[in-house]
This record gives C-alpha cells, sequence and structure tokens, in this order.
C-alpha cells in the first residue's frame, strides 16, 4: 500500500474543499506556488553563496601554502648562506 495513492489524492481534496470552500483552493494554490518559488529562489541564493565561501576559503588555503613554501625556500637560502660565511 502507497503512502499517497488516488484515494488519499481524494480525500484531501474533498476535505480541502469543505474546509476551505471551492473560491478559495485557487487562491490557496497560487499563494503555495509563489512561497514554493521563493523558497527555491533562497535556496539557490544560498547554494551560491556557500559555494563563494568555500572557493574564497581554499584560495585563502592556497595563498597561505604558498607563502609557507616561499618562506621556507628563503629560510633555506639563508642557511646556505649563513654556513658558507
Amino acid at each position: 500500500m502507497t503512502v499517497f495513492g488516488p484515494e488519499m489524492i481524494v480525500l484531501v481534496v474533498v476535505v480541502g474543499v469543505l474546509i476551505f470552500g471551492a473560491k478559495k483552493i485557487p487562491q490557496l494554490a497560487k499563494t503555495f506556488g509563489k512561497a514554493k518559488g521563493e523558497f527555491e529562489k533562497g535556496k539557490v541564493e544560498a547554494d551560491k553563496e556557500l559555494k563563494d565561501f568555500k572557493d574564497e576559503i581554499d584560495n585563502t588555503s592556497k595563498d597561505k601554502e604558498a607563502n609557507d613554501s616561499k618562506d621556507e625556500i628563503d629560510n633555506t637560502s639563508k642557511d646556505k648562506e649563513a654556513k658558507s660565511d
């Protein structure tokens, strides 16, 4: 047995008509559609911001690694110069 079979859908529609009335159903569907659209837009925007934040963190980590490597090379060069003096 499925949870939302045809009988369940008919029951939900009948209960909705009884509770809200036939004139309110299209208005409620329109409001629900707008809310769903706003939710999707917010979700896409949040995903974009999260991706941008991850990219920023990755770039910061790569810059730090590059600076650490450069400092290590500089320190090695200084050590060699100090030993040859």
